[in-house]
């Protein structure tokens, strides 16, 4: 037995880096989140976007950490975009649901004295990120079919 040949890398096309850029985008934003709402909790609900507040914020820690590791498999899956890009569709599931989510609280679910804006940004920037999503993985599908 000799040496194992060269494993030869796919060529990443134009799509494949777009994609990849918007799942880096997408893993800042919601690495930053995370950390935000792990750290400072009450600052970010209360402070910031004006939201009644909380007997209890450890479901928001919670949901930072969940955003957290959410980011970090984002970066997992951008940084083999050329070969699992098709994994992109579960971040497309999560942030388009989140954007449903939000937007149908912001509609029928905001408590008396709680600002709408947390809701409506939420559902804004997770709707542009699934768009851009489904976007990428349909260019990218086009050029570099499922094996």
């Amino acid at each position: 037995m000799g040496p194992e040949p060269e494993q030869r890398r796919p060529i990443e096309c134009a799509p494949v880096r777009i994609l990849r850029r918007a799942l880096y985008l997408l893993a800042a934003v919601n690495a930053v989140t995370g950390l935000a709402l792990a750290a400072v909790p009450k600052f970010v609900t209360k402070t910031l976007f004006s939201q009644v507040p909380y007997p209890e914020y450890a479901w928001v820690r919670i949901a930072g950490v969940e955003a957290l590791a959410l980011a970090m498999f984002q970066v997992l899956v951008a940084h083999r975009a050329v070969e699992v890009w098709w994994w992109s569709w579960a971040f497309v599931f999560v942030e388009g649901l989140i954007a449903v989510v939000a937007a149908l609280n912001a509609i029928f679910g905001l408590v008396p004295g709680s600002s709408g804006v947390l809701w409506w940004l939420i559902a804004g920037v997770n709707a542009l990120f699934t768009a851009a999503l489904m976007w990428g993985i349909g260019r990218t599908g086009q050029e570099r079919p499922l094996p």
